[in-house]
């Protein structure tokens, strides 16, 4: 019994303890800094969108930067409870669902309001092949943060919390990807930034249980 009380002491004796909301504290700079390399990356790279004067006076501009805000902000309050060893995903799905289905009837109410030979480009746009690839590209640094700061901290179901830790990375990329992309087809974020959304979920599922083990 001595030796186990001495193995104890010998484990405990140099910690110390942690300042209250460091947590929350290191994932809200986390956060800034990722966010402010992706976007800086998108301005050297692309620049914001040509014509983005008139751009802010679409209410089709403030829909798709909505649409994206809201999925990162969900995704991100459903990561910092995963952290946690007794955190679960709360109604995550049942929030992505919701938005999700808001962007839907928004992008059905457009086509119902256009002519048909619009169809085409509000779907597809002119930059369907690569809008996907694009989001990805500026959600990796937000990833790489999200991930650094699940590491110092303690999440148990490693899939789940890398899946929605990527969510929420892709939905910021595709929040600043919104201020260069000149698509204005609720139909084309629908499809198209949702699927570079989930891509790197997707990435961010494959990577959790290797990157996240305790």
């Amino acid at each position: 019994m001595k030796r186990t009380d001495d193995i104890i002491d010998s484990l405990v004796k140099d910690l110390k303890p942690v300042a209250p909301r460091t947590l929350e504290r290191r994932l809200a700079l986390d956060l800034v800094v990722t966010l402010a390399v992706s976007l800086l990356l998108m301005l050297t790279i692309l620049g914001l969108r040509v014509d983005m004067n008139e751009a802010l006076m679409l209410p089709v501009f403030w829909i798709k930067s909505a649409y994206n805000a809201l999925l990162a902000v969900v995704a991100l309050l459903a990561v910092y409870h995963l952290a946690r060893p007794d955190g679960s995903e709360g109604r995550f799905f049942v929030l992505i669902a919701v938005i999700f289905l808001a962007m839907a009837v928004a992008a059905a109410i457009q086509l119902m309001m256009s002519p048909g030979e619009t169809y085409r480009v509000l779907i597809l746009g002119s930059s369907a092949l690569h809008c996907p690839f694009l989001i990805f590209a500026f959600a990796l640094p937000v990833l790489a943060g999200n991930i650094l700061w699940l590491r110092r901290a303690a999440p148990t179901d490693l899939r789940l919390t890398g899946l929605i830790a990527g969510i929420a990375a892709g939905a910021a990329g595709a929040w600043v990807y919104s201020w260069f992309c000149t698509e204005n087809g609720m139909p084309f974020v629908l499809i198209w930034y949702s699927l570079g959304i989930l891509m790197t979920g997707l990435i961010g599922a494959l990577i959790g249980p290797r990157l996240l083990r305790w």
